[in-house]
């Protein structure tokens, strides 16, 4: 039996990660993948859908100036958008295969072993291999699960791939649907419904079981987004239960039921179910390991990564946390580095960076004023508007706001910050590291930022904080804020 230091079940993102970080170590690392190394980062996921909503901005973007100036709109047919899609995916799937190659040849002494095939624990320390009926066991000193997930389903409606998809399959229609109903309103329902709207091709329907979209985030956000969605012809069905989605004469019919009684009935040529994501456990066989599942039964439980057998790991997608492809391959690090590393802090969560795809970009990190409210906590919150950052106005890109998160005290540490608009996802991370190492504000303050940037709103949020801004409140009052919040009560603080 061929034994290793560091086995790692799944190559998807957090998997990857986490061979590459036992590989760092000097270990010996076997990789098992039964798909395609890059998972869900790569294929049906991250990399397609933001390369589709890139594409799709593009256009809305040149196609908004070419009507303002009275001139017709370009058409893009989709066999343009695939073939930009299939460039993508392919350029993302050669650099993983030859980086495993490369590992694998003897002038790099074969720091990765790579096995393609299903992995499953026979025990804590033994893992079987299944492809194409053939059968191995190897031993590992230490194992890290990381398996992903797929998309949820729901029950009694059938999923083709083809009229009724899933993001799985969504990327792979022929042509541009003359109709779609996106049932889910979340980050990617509603990123899709951005991306298929900014197309301009499609009538997009959107079911929100819930009175708005995005209903985690603070509603200035979800009314923003809503709102330019709707200015693209989206429908958002609000409040809205799916009573029913079946094929029907060629096409797919659906059923609404609302809450005053109401019912509606609507017909599309293709459905997408956008409603989260289920962790690929089953295969797993965990308990011939006696790994334990969460409390809740639907995630492979851990503390820190770790499972409830000290050498066995859960990275990623199949532990629960944050569905996301930096948090899996940071958890993956983090796992490995706790197996052969004797001294490593806890993994915080209180900094993770996230984007939101959408129109426009959102970003976030930490808390927002949502969350402050619901657990009643004292902050004060400013905010600003895009209007008055050059840069904003020199794109022509006015729409958006910075809103800060700071403790309500003199210290007044950032718990948190939003950036809607142009250029927010390359704003956010500054603000993340501040929360990290729990610097002050004045380090934003007096930074010298690039000018005209975006970023420069950031900072103006802090200059207000500190009763330096160039613009005061008291006199913007529609585009700048100053506020505390207490008790849920919100109390400007007006700098002059």
């Amino acid at each position: 039996m061929e034994n290793f230091d560091l086995i790692v079940i799944g190559g998807g993102p957090a998997g990857y990660a986490a061979a590459m970080r036992g590989i760092d170590f000097g270990k010996k690392v076997c990789l098992i993948e039964m798909d395609r190394v890059g998972g869900a980062g790569v294929y049906n996921g991250a990399l397609t859908s933001k390369t589709l909503w890139e594409l799709s901005k593009r256009i809305a973007d040149m196609n908004g100036t070419l009507k303002s100036c009275g001139r017709s709109p370009i058409d893009m047919p989709w066999t343009d958008v695939r073939r930009t899609l299939d460039e993508a995916t392919f350029e993302r799937k050669f650099q993983y295969s030859c980086h495993i190659k490369l590992l694998q040849t003897e002038t790099m002494n074969k720091l990765l072993h790579y096995e393609r095939g299903r992995g499953s624990l026979v025990s804590k320390h033994e893992v079987k291999i299944t492809h194409d009926k053939h059968e191995k066991v190897i031993r590992g000193e230490n194992i890290v699960l990381a398996t992903g997930s797929r998309p949820r389903i729901i029950p009694n409606i059938e999923v083709d791939e083809k009229t009724i998809l899933t993001s799985d399959g969504i990327d792979s229609i022929s042509d541009y649907p003359e109709s779609l109903v996106i049932v889910g309103a979340g980050v990617i329902g509603c990123e899709y419904a951005t991306i298929f709207s900014n197309f301009g091709k499609t009538k997009v329907y959107l079911i929100d079981r819930q009175d708005r979209i995005l209903p985690f985030e603070d509603p200035d956000i979800s009314k923003m987004v809503a709102k330019n969605l709707e200015d693209q012809g989206v429908v958002i069905h609000h409040n809205a239960n799916l009573d029913r989605l079946e094929h029907k004469d060629g096409r797919i019919e659906y059923e609404l039921k609302y809450k005053d009684g109401s019912s509606e009935i609507i017909q599309v040529e293709k459905a997408l179910l956008s409603i989260g994501r289920v962790p690929n456990i089953e295969s797993l066989n965990i308990e011939n390991a006696g790994v334990s599942m969460s409390k809740r039964g639907r995630h492979i439980g851990d503390d820190d990564t770790q499972t409830n057998i000290p050498n066995i790991y859960a990275v990623g997608d199949v532990s629960g946390r944050i569905a996301l492809v930096n948090m899996g391959e940071i958890e993956a690090r983090h796992a490995v580095e706790k197996a052969f590393s004797d001294s490593v802090e806890r993994l915080s969560y209180d900094n993770v960076c996230t984007i939101m795809f959408l129109k426009p970009e959102v970003a976030a990190v930490g808390i927002n004023e949502q969350q402050c409210i619901e657990q009643n906590i004292p902050v004060k919150i400013v905010k600003v508007d895009y209007s008055v950052i050059a840069r904003a106005i020199a794109m022509r890109k006015t729409q958006g706001f910075f809103k800060i998160i700071v403790s309500n005290d003199d210290e007044m540490r950032i718990l948190g910050m939003r950036a809607v608009g142009e250029h927010a996802s390359t704003a956010i991370q500054g603000v993340g590291l501040l929360i990290k190492t729990h610097a002050p504000i004045e380090v934003l303050a007096e930074l010298v930022h690039p000018h005209p940037s975006i970023v420069e709103g950031i900072q103006e949020c802090v200059r207000m904080l500190l009763n330096k801004s160039i613009f005061k409140s008291s006199v913007f009052k529609d585009k700048l804020a100053c506020y505390s919040l207490v008790d849920g009560q919100k109390t400007p603080l007006e700098r002059l």
